[in-house]
């Protein structure tokens, strides 16, 4: 081997390291632009990632804000129906207040008062009844006279035949103050 050609395997070598060496170089340039393309694009998509969070978080600070301003007036909603509701049970006892001092100021109406006392009272026809049997009109056998179990029934059960009659007739009969006056309503 002569000087020459080794120096021409060394020349060779050298060129072959030489363009091997650029070789590296342009790929790696080219493998940096794309890391810094891959890179920006990474950060375009974060950043539009980014804006969409906040503007879903924003709506959700929107839903958040609507359901409280639906809860206070649903509150709002709420506390004027109890309040309405009081004023309208206010008018109702009232009216029912009114209704019952009508009825008592009537006479053609029979309050529960009336209905107690006249309960109480016996009425014509109990009288004549009990004149008429000489038993009391509850029922009970005068003393000193005794009747059959069957006797006794049939007349009591007369007796308050007679006594409903009587009631009812006496309650019928028209009297002077019967006809119901035009100002005040007759509740039947």
């Amino acid at each position: 081997m002569d000087s020459g050609q080794l120096i021409g395997i060394i020349g060779g070598i050298v060129v072959v390291l030489a363009i091997v060496a650029v070789a590296v170089m342009v790929s790696r340039k080219r493998k940096v632009a794309a890391d810094r393309n891959r890179a920006a694009e990474m950060r375009e998509q974060a950043k539009a990632d980014e804006f969409a969070a906040r503007e879903r978080e924003a709506k959700a600070a929107r839903a958040e804000a609507d359901a409280q301003e639906a809860d206070l007036e649903a509150e709002r909603l709420r506390q004027e129906a109890r309040n309405r509701k009081e004023e309208a049970e206010s008018v109702r006892s009232g009216a029912q207040e009114q209704l019952r001092k009508a009825d008592e100021v009537d006479p053609d109406v029979v309050t529960s008062e009336r209905e107690a006392e006249s309960a109480q009272m016996p009425t014509r026809g109990d009288l004549r009844a009990e004149r008429a049997t000489a038993e009391p009109a509850a029922g009970t056998p005068v003393p000193g006279q005794q009747a059959s179990g069957e006797q006794a029934m049939g007349q009591q059960a007369s007796a308050d035949q007679r006594s409903r009659e009587e009631v009812t007739r006496t309650d019928t009969t028209p009297g002077p103050d019967a006809a119901p006056r035009e100002d005040r309503p007759r509740n039947l």
